[in-house]
């Protein structure tokens, strides 16, 4: 479990535990002006619950693949004071297919293309882009966005520049933070 000041995470049944990027994404992106959120790949819902509780009007949707991991995040959406504004399911971006638009779309995506695979399935799915590419997500964030609306991500720097050469053929790039984990390094 990882306690937040005004809520906790479990993640036992997610294949990626809490970790650094997504609460830098939950933290960074702007979601202001949204009325619904998509949070694509939600895990334990960790994102999705920053942004609910970022924005107190916006609905937040969150998505995943994995049952498990879809069941963990709506417990922990359940838990949190925002609950009746969230919720998750179980589905493949590739072919979800919802009522509404989204004014925002939010993902700690499957970002690793090249590096070994765990040997654990449910991680490797988790962090490769083999399940979901990046043409798949940026594809699927035109369809499912509002005009006007936005996509946001957090990417390791060796594979930013991959993302963006597909993301700028459709999207336009409208804000960007490079984060350096160890004093030192760029």
């Amino acid at each position: 479990m990882f306690r937040f000041k005004h809520f906790e995470i479990h993640d036992e049944l997610s294949a990626m535990k809490i970790g650094t990027d997504g609460v830098l994404l939950g933290a960074w992106v702007d979601v202001a002006h949204a009325k619904r959120i998509l949070d694509v790949g939600t895990g334990t819902g960790l994102v999705a619950i920053m942004c609910a509780q970022r924005n107190a009007c916006a609905r937040v949707h969150g998505i995943d693949i994995v049952e498990a991991a879809a069941t963990e995040a709506q417990q922990n959406m359940l838990h949190t004071a925002w609950h009746s504004r969230l919720s998750a399911e179980c589905a493949d971006l590739r072919s979800y297919c919802p009522e509404v638009r989204y004014d925002h779309v939010v993902s700690n995506p499957p970002f690793f293309l090249t590096t070994l695979q765990s040997p654990d399935a449910a991680r490797a799915m988790a962090r490769h882009a083999d399940t979901l590419t990046y043409d798949d997500l940026v594809s699927a964030a035109e369809q499912l966005l509002t005009p006007g609306g936005r996509l946001s991500v957090v990417l390791p720097t060796e594979c930013a520049a991959t993302f963006r050469r597909v993301a700028f053929e459709r999207l336009w790039l409208s804000r960007i933070m490079d984060v350096v984990t160890r004093e030192g390094e760029s």
